[in-house]
């Protein structure tokens, strides 16, 4: 063991900062997040690790390998005593020479606002060819407690996901299920009471009001590249839009959302309920069953709204926000912060789906003037599946940029002016966590408090027969069909 004083006082100052794993340097952070705890993967004997702020005690810890764990209680009232201020960690390491070294100050600032405490999300291993041990998860941000909401294997290894919600609360809540033995539907959480929905939700958006929900119908297949950084892709043959109305148990299928010439995906609602946002794009071929089809590498998508009056059920006349022509890229994935002022969105090469698109990158639009940019927090990898906390301050997406094969879920502070600040991984206990696991996190949901319904119960309702049957007055080539999709339709 060494005295505290004996590093101050004597120690070779280093003018850079520390190497650590995983990247907590340069960031925001919100007040009521987990220790942030992290690897110093500088080579020493010892390391010495001070973090502190402009009020309260400072943590200091001691480590042999340089895994530093900071203790929870300590790290809470820090940050609840420097809201809007920095917060500094001051790294030391003695060297093979027995010398101390003293790194260059990390600073992060902490904000004063909140990020939502719930994160629910999907976890499983990547997809190729088939599904198994995939389940939606949810996690408390301000600590470490993960818990399970639904497995496959509660349902004969099926799969699951899509899971959605009202805003940000967490009472009613959608999960779309395919099974091989119990066919393809959905489970509808609503303020207590789980039923089974005789119809597969796919992308799902919530009005406001809760009282429908607009969600897509896709022919979706996956396909192969014989090489490149990834050899996955989906191409989405045919689509198209349905509303379900909660009371009447009604589906219904506004004539411009089910375009047959036109695919129609990714549905978001604005924050008032005035407008359905979604992607479409024009179909390029004539045969809607060959796998890829003709031309699919130059699809399209644009991003459209629609106006809707919730009160007469009154749907107004599709308009382009912003075109594919005009991009140049394929626009996917829109959602509309809470407070009404900005839209998150990706762009890639082509196509329906970025999470296997390395080119896709996240771009914000004011909605108030429609100006619309590419967001400095982008990697060389795909950056997709983004949602934001119920203050608008706080976006979580999914990142490949470690390596480009795994997704990992990653958060990033957005001031009031827009600007979006560098991101940081979800943290995790132990520090070592990301570097041996191969699972990927899909689809994180911010969430304000926990899902509390229970998982025996959404288990046995996976396994019952539909409470209702829902009919889709459209035919397409992606209206649910009795027989479940084969295996390699699914993807991640």
């Amino acid at each position: 063991m060494f005295r505290s004083s004996e590093v101050i006082k004597n120690c070779t100052q280093v003018a850079y900062e520390p190497n650590i794993s995983p990247d907590y340097s340069g960031i925001v952070i919100p007040p009521n997040i987990a220790p942030l705890n992290f690897r110093i993967l500088e080579k020493g004997q010892a390391y010495r690790v001070k973090i502190h702020s402009d009020s309260g005690p400072a943590t200091e810890i001691v480590s042999k390998k340089g895994s530093i764990r900071i203790p929870l209680r300590k790290w809470r009232a820090l940050l609840d005593a420097n809201k809007g201020h920095n917060v500094f960690v001051d790294v030391y390491v003695k060297n093979v020479d027995k010398r101390w070294l003293q790194f260059q100050r990390i600073a992060n600032t902490i904000a004063k606002e909140d990020i939502d405490k719930t994160v629910v999300y999907r976890f499983m291993k990547p997809i190729y060819n088939a599904w198994k041990d995939m389940g939606i998860y949810q996690r408390n941000l301000t600590g470490y407690d993960v818990s399970l909401i639904l497995h496959g294997r509660s349902f004969g290894e099926g799969c699951l996901n899509c899971h959605s919600f009202v805003g940000n609360a967490s009472d009613t809540m959608t999960i779309g299920l395919r099974s091989a033995k119990y066919g393809s539907h959905t489970i509808l959480a609503r303020n207590g009471t789980v039923r089974k929905i005789g119809a597969k939700w796919g992308y799902t958006a919530w009005h406001p009001s809760g009282r429908l929900a607009a969600y897509s119908i896709n022919k979706v297949v996956q396909f192969f590249h014989t090489g490149g950084m990834e050899v996955r892709d989906v191409v989405d043959l045919d689509s198209a839009l349905v509303c379900y109305h909660i009371d009447s148990k009604k589906a219904v299928c506004p004539a411009e959302l089910s375009d047959k010439n036109r695919l129609e995906t990714y549905p978001t609602w604005s924050p008032d309920g005035r407008y359905l946002y979604y992607c479409s794009g024009l179909v390029l071929w004539e045969d809607r069953n060959t796998v890829p089809p003709e031309n699919y590498d130059k699809l399209k998508y644009d991003l459209r709204r629609i106006a809707y009056d919730v009160d007469t059920d009154q749907w107004g006349k599709a308009e382009t926000v912003l075109a594919a022509d005009e991009t140049g890229l394929s626009i996917l994935l829109p959602r509309i912060s809470p407070d009404g002022r900005f839209l998150l969105f990706c762009m890639c090469r082509y196509g329906c789906f970025p999470i296997y698109q390395p080119s896709s990158d996240l771009y914000i639009m004011e909605l108030a003037t429609g100006d619309y940019r590419k967001l400095p927090i982008n990697s060389p990898y795909s950056e997709s599946w983004h949602s934001w906390s119920g203050n608008s301050r706080w976006i979580a997406f999914s990142s490949r940029r470690q390596g480009g094969a795994l997704t990992r879920t990653y958060f990033s502070y957005v001031d009031e002016t827009g600007r979006v600040h560098k991101p940081f991984v979800l943290p995790q206990k132990d520090p070592d966590y990301y570097d041996s696991l191969l699972e990927t996190f899909s689809v994180p949901e911010l969430v304000k408090s926990k899902v509390k319904v229970n998982k025996s119960l959404l288990a046995r309702v996976a396994r019952s027969k539909p409470y209702e049957v829902v009919d889709i007055p459209i035919i397409t080539g992606a209206t649910p069909q009795a027989r479940p999709p084969e295996p390699w339709q699914e993807r991640e």
